[in-house]
């Protein structure tokens, strides 16, 4: 396959356990490869370079901060990006599809949506509304930026958009006590984003009914999620996801992913923002400003 003309972005800090298959799944493919670390202080460096990596290190603060960062700085020799987490891999028929997109490409979509498959626990889930999922990660450079939010931030562009077919694949090899970890980081900075959620500014995702899909999901979650009573929205949504959209079909996997994901996850996230309202702990401010301090 030659090389598609688009630069891969991907994210890192203590990845050495994902890191190999994600940049194996674009070596030979994609024009450029830049990993984006924030100071790892295992192998993921050593492994990025000997996969020739173009390797930069910034001070991490925050996803959508290290994402508008590395579209301003980073020394791209492309229009197109796609961004990465290190953690996921490109499938072969995805791969083929990108390549005749931006082979063919004119006045047509300036941003794709890809469809991501996760595999929990060694399987693949199928059910409980995963297999719907489609995140904006190509787009043209020059067109997107990441939205301003704390956690489950988007890329938002300006132009058109379609959705490719081929499947984003995604496995945390690390195993379930980071995925935990990393679960209660988020859940309390979830809860700081409630708090901050009406300081909107233009390079933010607005919902929309009858948007995207990221568009449509963030409607529910302002219009309808949000103003459910606490404590009673974690038990909404595992029976939804679960029961009603068939997460048990996916075995014990999808029992455990669900328990986790769409009920503790949740109530955590829940119990954070009780505590913040509680200790009158409500900040507003914007993410810290854009800082060109990078090395490779």
């Amino acid at each position: 396959m030659a090389t598609v003309p688009l630069a891969v972005v991907i994210l890192t800090y203590n990845e050495e356990p994902n890191i190999a298959r994600c940049l194996d799944s674009v070596a030979g493919w994609a024009g450029q490869v830049f990993v984006l670390d924030s100071f790892s202080t295992d192998r993921t460096v050593q492994i990025a370079r000997g996969r020739s990596a173009d390797v930069h290190q910034r001070a991490f603060q925050g996803f959508a901060d290290q994402r508008n960062w590395a579209l301003a700085y980073l020394p791209f020799g492309f229009d197109w990006v796609l961004f990465l987490d290190a953690d996921e891999w490109l499938s072969e028929p995805l791969k083929r599809e990108i390549a005749d997109r931006l082979s063919r490409e004119g006045d047509g979509p300036v941003g794709y949506f890809l469809p991501r498959r996760h595999r929990f626990m060694g399987r693949w889930l199928r059910f409980g509304g995963l297999d719907r999922t489609r995140l904006l990660r190509l787009f043209r450079r020059e067109r997107g930026r990441c939205e301003s939010r704390l956690v489950d931030e988007h890329f938002v562009v300006d132009g058109p958009t379609a959705a490719l077919r081929g499947d984003l694949l995604t496995e945390d090899r690390k195993g379930i006590g980071a995925w935990i970890d990393r679960h209660n980081r988020y859940a309390r900075l979830e809860a700081r984003e409630l708090l901050r959620q009406r300081q909107v500014d233009g390079t933010r995702m607005r919902g929309r009914l009858w948007g995207s899909q990221p568009e449509r999901k963030r409607w529910i979650r302002e219009r309808l999620w949000n103003r459910l009573p606490l404590f009673t929205r974690p038990v909404l949504l595992f029976v939804y996801r679960y029961v009603l959209r068939g997460g048990f079909l996916d075995g014990g996997a999808g029992l455990v992913y669900h328990l986790l994901e769409s009920f503790w996850y949740r109530l955590l996230i829940d119990l954070n923002y009780r505590e913040l309202l509680r200790s009158g702990e409500i900040e507003a401010e914007a993410p810290p400003p854009l800082r060109a301090e990078a090395r490779r």
